[in-house]
């Protein structure tokens, strides 16, 4: 499935000024932080009128990542830029090769059904917890944490916008 290039997805978030010359902590949300915010990279914002920014130059700091910005010279403009999100299209992420491995955004909005074909409710999140994926399902007004393992979540079909729940006896008892 190829995404839409009009799907943003979430890259990293600005966090507070470093200094006085404009650098900035950045937390990032990628896999490749060094590629991400390599010197030359043009990142979107949200909100739009924040950006688009290019990475100068990109180091880290006590294991913080920590991003100069074209144009951002000053500890003023470099906080006014606290909070904006940075964000790439869906389509600029590299392919995985895995076919049992998805993006978390890919599988948001997918319809959860049983194997008996009973609708659950949509994927609301994804949740990522001491090693182990949990699929939130929007179970009428409630919330289900599903354990995102092939013995329970044995199909994803992300052309279909659906996934097939085998749950174990118990799992939606509270």
């Amino acid at each position: 499935m190829s995404a839409d290039p009009d799907d943003l997805v979430v890259v990293g978030r600005i966090g507070p000024a470093r200094g006085v010359r404009g650098d900035l902590f950045v937390a990032p949300f990628t896999d490749a932080p060094e590629e991400r915010f390599a010197p030359g990279a043009v990142l979107r914002t949200d909100p739009p009128s924040a950006g688009p920014l290019t990475v100068i130059s990109s180091t880290s700091a006590s294991g913080k990542l920590v991003v100069h910005f074209d144009g951002i010279d000053g500890r003023p403009a470099a906080e006014a830029l606290r909070g904006v999100q940075l964000v790439v299209s869906a389509a600029d992420r590299p392919p995985l090769e895995d076919p049992d491995e998805f993006y978390d955004t890919d599988l948001l909005g997918l319809t959860a059904r049983t194997v008996a074909g009973e609708e659950l409710g949509p994927v609301s999140d994804v949740i990522h917890v001491g090693g182990a994926d949990y699929l939130v399902v929007q179970m009428d007004a409630r919330e289900q944490l599903i354990p995102f393992v092939a013995a329970i979540v044995p199909t994803v079909d992300l052309a279909g916008r659906s996934v097939v729940i085998d749950p174990p006896e118990g799992l939606f008892e509270v």
